[in-house]
């Protein structure tokens, strides 16, 4: 598994946290990873709500954060489209495109909007959690048996998101398009 990580400033306050991976499934079933409440839940995040475009959901992330997020897009089985927070100071853009790759396929993530010095935080965490897929599709279940909650974070998550984090802070930030 080798799973890539970028940040770029979008202007002098906010930037995106990029992240992407190869995974061993087709992309089918990555999407249904990527989708289902149920296979969310074994790796990323506890959600419910409105599941279709224009609706809105909640979430409680691996890692605490609990929010809600509107769906803007959804074009199955190789884009999906998220604001979260949507309306306040916080909202983001989260996006996810799957591709084909022969017998496998890949997931690129991007959070948009995020604070420039909170970029790092960020794309550790993504990329922790996208390693968390990985062992999901392989388990072909919960990457996380003990559970979370808006105040706990996964244990395996947290731990591995400490160990990264501070190579993401040592990352360059790119200015200017991609």
């Amino acid at each position: 598994m080798t799973t890539n990580g970028t940040m770029r400033a979008l202007d002098a306050q906010r930037g995106a946290a990029r992240v992407e991976e190869l995974y061993d499934t087709d992309v089918r079933d990555l999407w249904e990873a990527c989708t289902s409440p149920e296979r969310l839940a074994r790796w990323l995040a506890y959600v419910s709500g409105d599941l279709h475009v224009g609706g809105t959901i909640e979430m409680t992330f691996t890692s605490t954060w609990t929010g809600p997020a509107k769906i803007e897009r959804c074009d199955a089985p190789h884009h999906l489209l998220l604001t979260t927070e949507p309306g306040t100071d916080d909202e983001c853009q989260l996006e996810a495109w799957l591709t084909d790759e022969g017998a496998k396929s890949r997931l690129v993530v991007e959070e948009r909007g995020l604070p420039l010095d909170r970029l790092h935080f960020h794309g550790a965490g993504w990329h922790t959690h996208l390693e968390d897929l990985a062992r999901s599709i392989r388990l072909g279940g919960s990457a996380h048996p003990d559970g979370w909650s808006a105040t706990r974070a996964a244990p395996d998550w947290r731990s591995r998101w400490v160990e990264l984090t501070p190579g993401y802070a040592a990352m360059p930030v790119a200015y200017g398009p991609t």
